[in-house]
Parts: C-alpha cells; sequence; structure tokens
C-alpha cells in the first residue's frame, strides 16, 4: 500500500484488522458477503439484509454496497461526490450503490468538516485507496481461488474476471479474502480508465429533497422531545438582569422556562407555543459599555487605516522608497458592510442530555469540534458526546460554529429532557454570526509607466484575513509588496461567511487593477498577463497560486466571453482571482434599464483539477456566483445601539430570482487532484460586475452595496 497517504486520512481510516479464530484477519470493511454478478436494481432496500456496519463500506447479500460519506453535507455536494471516489476503485456499478451519511467517528475518520473548500481536496487519494484496497483483496482471493497470477485478473462492475474469462462476483471471494494479508502495494486508476469519476451523477439526495422527505436538522424529531425557542439579549453587549414569565407558563403546551447565561428558553410541545412563549417572555437588560453603531465602525476602521499600528503580513522589498520615487500615486479606499449567513434552513439542533451519554443531532459543518466544546461546556468525557449529521439547508460558514448545538447541550442538560433548540429567522438574523465589517485601502506607486510598489491595508472588526491571503496574487508580480492588517475588537459576533475575507478583497483588488490599467492606458487584461509574466518560475515557496494557470483561466475566458465583441448595449467587466487552491476569471454582461445596471450574464472559467462530478460541480459553480452578485448588489446590515436594523426578509434585501444571471461555466481539462469548488467562484463575481457597471455607467464603485452607492452617486450628480 502506499505510504504517502493524506494526513487528513488516516490509514486507519480505511483498513483495520482483528484476529479470527484459526488466526486468520477480519478486514475492517466487514463488507464482503455476497455480490452476486447478476444483480439487476431497483431494489427494495428494506429487504436488504446488509453487513455490519463499519467505516465506509458494507455490501448486503445481492451486491448492493453501503457507502458512508462522511463529512458534512451542506449543499456543496458531497455526499454525493466522496462516495464516487470509492466507488470507482472499488469498481462497482454506480447503479449497485447506496450512500449514507456517516456519523461523527473520530477513530476511523479524520477531518469530517465541511469547509474551506477542502472536503474534495483532503479525500482525494485517501478515499480511492479506500476502494482500491479492497478492490485488490478480492482480486487475490478470486486468483488464489483460480490458481492463477492476480495480474492476470480485472475488475467490472462488482465482477472479478481472469484471463480465461472465468467470473467470480465479489461475494463470491469473501471468505478466501478475509485470510489474506492486506496489500501493501495499491494501484490507483489512471484518470483515462474512470467510469464514475468526471460523469454527471444526481445529487445522491434530490429525490427525496424535491418530495419534502426526512432530512435536514428541521424535519428531526424525537418521541417525548421537547421544542426550545431561546430568548437572547436584544443587542450585543446587553446582559440579562431578571426576567418573569408568568405569562409565559399560563399558555398551553409550554413545559418549562429555563435560564442559562444571559439567555432564557421557553420549552413547548411544538415550536409554535414555544416561540409564542418567548414573546410572552418579560426581561429587564443592562450593558456594562456603550453600545456599538456602524456610523461609529465607520469611524473607526478609517482611523485605523490612517493610523500607524498594523501587522505586516508581507514585505517585499522598500515599499516606502517605491512611493517616494514615483511619478505618481493612486490610491482608493473599499469598504464592505457586516453580512449574516441567511441560511434557507435557520439554526438548530437536538441534545438529549443523560447521565450516561450526550447525543448530538442535527446540521453542523465541525461536528468533532463542537462534541469537544459540549464536552467541555458539560464537563463530560468526550467520547461520551456523539454527533449524528443531518442534511444542511445552506451553511456558507454560520454552522462551523455550533453556538445553536452547546445551547440544545445546555438546555437538555438543565432541564433533563431531550430538546431541540429552534431559530427563528428573526433569531438566525438578530443572533448570528456575520462577515466583519472590513475596509481596504490599496495604494499604488508608477513610474514610468510601470506599477513599481503595491501596498494594501486591511482594517477590520475583529478578525484579519488568513495568513495565507497575502500570497496571493498579486504577490511576486511586484517588486515592492506590502500588507498589512489591523482591526477593531467589537461585541459584535463575526466568523466565516463564504469565501472568507477573499470574498470582498477580490471585488477591491480586482476594481483596483482595472483603475490600475486605465490610469497608465494599459488594456485591462493585458495588465494582469504581463504582472503574472513577472511571477512565472518565481523560487518564492510562499507563493500560492499558479501563473501559467491563472493566465491560462484569463485567456479562456476572453475567448469564450466575447470579449469587446458583444451587441451594442452590452456592457463587459472583467476580473480574475486564485482563492481556495482554485483559479477563476469570471466576466460579467450587463445592460442598463430604467438606468441602473442589469447583470444579464456572468461566463465563468474554472481550473479546479480533476472534476469529479461535473453536474455537481456546475451547481457549486453557478450558486457560488448567484451569491457574490446578490451580495455584492444587494447586501447591506447595520446596527444601531448593538441591535441589527434587519431582522427579516422583508427589510433585508437578497437578490430575486428574475435578477439572477445566465452562468456560463467553462473547465480547464486537468490531470491535477481536484482543489475545491464551494468558494472560489464567488469572490470574482463582483469585481466583475463593478467593472462592467463602470463600462455601462461610468461609476467606478468603491462600496457595497453597489445599488445603493449607484443611487447615491446619481443622486449626487
Amino acid at each position: 500500500m502506499k505510504k504517502n497517504i493524506s494526513p487528513s486520512f488516516s490509514r486507519r481510516s480505511f483498513i483495520k484488522t482483528s484476529a479470527l479464530v484459526g488466526g486468520g484477519m477480519l478486514i475492517g470493511f466487514n463488507l464482503f458477503q455476497a455480490c452476486k454478478p447478476e444483480t439487476v436494481p431497483p431494489v427494495d432496500i428494506s429487504q436488504l439484509n446488509f453487513n455490519d456496519f463499519n467505516a465506509f463500506i458494507k455490501i448486503a447479500d445481492n451486491g448492493m454496497v453501503t457507502i458512508f460519506s462522511p463529512n458534512p453535507e451542506i449543499g456543496q455536494g458531497v455526499k454525493t461526490s466522496m462516495p464516487m471516489l470509492i466507488a470507482e476503485e472499488l469498481d462497482v456499478s454506480w447503479n449497485n450503490v447506496i450512500v449514507a451519511q456517516g456519523a461523527l467517528d473520530t477513530k476511523n475518520f479524520t477531518r469530517q468538516v465541511a469547509g474551506g473548500s477542502q472536503s474534495l481536496r483532503q479525500g482525494w487519494e485517501p478515499l480511492r485507496q479506500t476502494g482500491a484496497t479492497a478492490r485488490q483483496m478480492l482480486i487475490n482471493a478470486a486468483a488464489n481461488k483460480w490458481g492463477v497470477s492476480a495480474s492476470e485478473c480485472k475488475t467490472e462492475n462488482g465482477v472479478i474476471i481472469n484471463s480465461n474469462g472465468d467470473k467470480l462476483g465479489y461475494g463470491e471471494v469473501v471468505k478466501e479474502a478475509v485470510t489474506l494479508p492486506i496489500p501493501e502495494k495499491i494501484v490507483l486508476k489512471n484518470p483515462k480508465e474512470f467510469k464514475i469519476i468526471g460523469k454527471d451523477i444526481p445529487n445522491v439526495d434530490i429525490d427525496k429533497i424535491i418530495t419534502g422527505k426526512s432530512l435536514y436538522g428541521m424535519d428531526y424529531k424525537e418521541e417525548m422531545m421537547l421544542y426550545a425557542s431561546v430568548l437572547r439579549p436584544p443587542a450585543f453587549g446587553k446582559k440579562l438582569i431578571d426576567f418573569d414569565d408568568t405569562s409565559v407558563k399560563a399558555i398551553s403546551g409550554v413545559k418549562d422556562v429555563v435560564k442559562f447565561g444571559d439567555k432564557i428558553a421557553v420549552l413547548a410541545k411544538d415550536t409554535w407555543t414555544a416561540m409564542k412563549g418567548k414573546k410572552a417572555l418579560k426581561a429587564n437588560w443592562t450593558s456594562d459599555s456603550k453600545l456599538e453603531n456602524t456610523e461609529d465602525h465607520d469611524k473607526i476602521l478609517i482611523n485605523l487605516l490612517n493610523g500607524q499600528e498594523f501587522n505586516t503580513l508581507r514585505a517585499d522589498g522598500d515599499v516606502k522608497k517605491a512611493f517616494a520615487e514615483a511619478d505618481q500615486v493612486i490610491e482608493r479606499i473599499y469598504e464592505s458592510p457586516f453580512l449574516p449567513h441567511n441560511c434557507m434552513e435557520p439554526m438548530n439542533f437536538f441534545a438529549d442530555v443523560t447521565a450516561e451519554k450526550v447525543r448530538l443531532v442535527g446540521p453542523i459543518q465541525t461536528p468533532a469540534g463542537t462534541a469537544r466544546r459540549v464536552a467541555q461546556l458539560l464537563g463530560r468525557d468526550p467520547d461520551s458526546v456523539s454527533v449524528e449529521m443531518t442534511r444542511m439547508g445552506g451553511g456558507f460558514g454560520r454552522r462551523l460554529y455550533g453556538d445553536f448545538a452547546l445551547e440544545a447541550a445546555e438546555i437538555s442538560s438543565i432541564a433533563k429532557a431531550p430538546v431541540k433548540v429552534v431559530y427563528s429567522r428573526e433569531d438566525d438574523m438578530s443572533a448570528g454570526i456575520y462577515r466583519p465589517a472590513i475596509k481596504y485601502k490599496i495604494s499604488a506607486a508608477i513610474k514610468e509607466g510601470e506599477i513599481t510598489g503595491y501596498h494594501l491595508k486591511e482594517a477590520s472588526i475583529n478578525s484579519n484575513m488568513y495568513g495565507l491571503i497575502p500570497n496571493f496574487f498579486p504577490a511576486g508580480a511586484i517588486k515592492n509588496y506590502q500588507v498589512d492588517v489591523a482591526s477593531y475588537q467589537s461585541e459584535i459576533t463575526t466568523g466565516a461567511w463564504r469565501a472568507p475575507y477573499t470574498n470582498f478583497l477580490s471585488f477591491a483588488e480586482q476594481s483596483f487593477f482595472d483603475e490600475l490599467a486605465e490610469l497608465i492606458e494599459v488594456d485591462c487584461i493585458q495588465l494582469r498577463l504581463d504582472l503574472l509574466q513577472k511571477v512565472k518560475g518565481t523560487t518564492d515557496e510562499k507563493i500560492q497560486y499558479s501563473p501559467e494557470r491563472l493566465e491560462n483561466v484569463i485567456k479562456v475566458a476572453v475567448d469564450k466571453s466575447g470579449w469587446k465583441n458583444t451587441k451594442e448595449g452590452v456592457y463587459q467587466g472583467f476580473s480574475a482571482y486564485y482563492c481556495h487552491n482554485t483559479h477563476v476569471a469570471e466576466v460579467a454582461d450587463v445592460i442598463v434599464e430604467d438606468d441602473m445596471p442589469v447583470v444579464k450574464k456572468i461566463t465563468c472559467v474554472v481550473d479546479c483539477g480533476i472534476v469529479v462530478n461535473p453536474l455537481g460541480a456546475k451547481n457549486q459553480i453557478e450558486g457560488g456566483i448567484i451569491d457574490g452578485v446578490g451580495h455584492a448588489m444587494y447586501g447591506d446590515f447595520s446596527f444601531t445601539d448593538g441591535e441589527p436594523q434587519d431582522k427579516n426578509f422583508d427589510t433585508y434585501r437578497l437578490i430575486r430570482i428574475n435578477e439572477t444571471p445566465i452562468v456560463e461555466t467553462h473547465f480547464i481539462e486537468s490531470n491535477i487532484a481536484p482543489t475545491g469548488l464551494g468558494e472560489p467562484t464567488l469572490p470574482p463575481a463582483g469585481a466583475a460586475v463593478a467593472n462592467a457597471i463602470k463600462a455601462s455607467k461610468g461609476i467606478r464603485l468603491y462600496k457595497q452595496p453597489f445599488i445603493k452607492h449607484i443611487k447615491a452617486k446619481e443622486l449626487l450628480g
């Protein structure tokens, strides 16, 4: 077996052995009972005799294979694509595969996380090794049975075939297979041999989704379960003084009222009654300091940008000297608001805390981390906490944090009853973990028509950009290059929001490059290509992107979009960006209707390595772009005295169906391992639209949301 297994999956995640009576070995899959070559789907799954549960795979006596998907499913498609990797190397027909969601299992799985567009990237080799190891053991057993060399055998759709044409179903050799040594060398398929990877495979849950079957956390319920609606502080910075629940307890169906920290939970027989009870609560609140306002945040961030207190994340050359010697300096400030996540499914979680164990069920992006936090909160042994994952109706980073799961566990512990916490939409928006408000100041030094210096400053609420981001383009392309960051610590909770930091930074930098191109009178595409030429051949190991791959997506996007060859009245904007290990270029087509810009089409070119499931990949690309366009155009969120000013969709503006552009997707063919798709297409979208709006309206945008600031600029003439 190969030794260079990805650190995200240990060897134990796909092979375990234990002694059998008589000295044999039990393969950790426990999968091989009877895989018959004549299996014909469809079948009645409820009547099948499956083997005992194991880490990844089990097989029924008629040959149906169940593959467990270990990672959380938030709509990014891993519940379909990760099992595809195993099935490919196991060499079974996808028609004979049943996919099930795995539970948290820290002994057999690692990195059971949905975040950072990492699931396929981290699972690419280990999951294929899982299938290939099982396949090789079956071949070895069949070869022994026939008295031939294993090299003379091959597999096809769950059947082993030797050079004479003899056939054995996987299940027919299982008893022999379990007595054989685990092979040390495994040969993975050449991509040219793929039968499943690279094919359009429908979402394994699609039938249940469109028919409303129970899949999501909101669907989950148990006998004797109570529903909890939680009253939280009405503003960030406020704390609970006291409360009166007299009228609440008079409501029929209310079972209990529980205080925990600065929160109060109403427990009832159903969500309606619990929420009705919460509205009837009378609570008094106080604050220890001045409550925060968006206007104050704006001033604080500007002062940070203009100040001297920064943490330098990257410094190449001598930026001060470059600016001192420049013929011309351009400086621009870009501003973004807080943003809520607004998952279609509001936060919810089930907890049943007993003296013996803690059982958690629900939609969570970080099951292992959440289990650890719950164990710490309750003073329990982590091994006593189990987590079952439901499908999620959106995550976008909000479900990384698990605060709602901790609430459920704490309430259940106090109430001594199984409890499901359910947020209303208002709860979801006012007790969120938001994208932080950020301002960027970008400056460039120009000498003799060349960019000789580049200085990016970030001021953010709470946290700053990751250390990797300063190594994205244009790092390495400009000799004198510096990235500085500063932050203000706020009571308002902030965190990851789809494509953290790059979701706004891309707009700022790619808009800035277009303006730079205008200033030095160079074509905007050519400016980027010229800069990339300077990176080629670099020995700087910190550079994260590939100049060759970024150059390629740019050129293909120019070609596929009909750049500058559109019909009259169509204006185009360009952007190209690398983030989350993937290279993307986008062109936005904008028209003007009723004197306002309308985004009609986005042409997107993606280099994400091997595309495991093109159908699912296109869904991710289109979703990311629409998300990026919508929030750049309309997303706005503010605070007055610590209180969010938007609490539901009647005032918070989202993109509407009739405003969604057509998305035309083009993949770069590749034999490189998958690099991720959940986030990379969102960041370039806003920049492409902003640059197209400049072409259509002559307005250069520096703030989001665009619509708000277009109207403001036009009112000012």
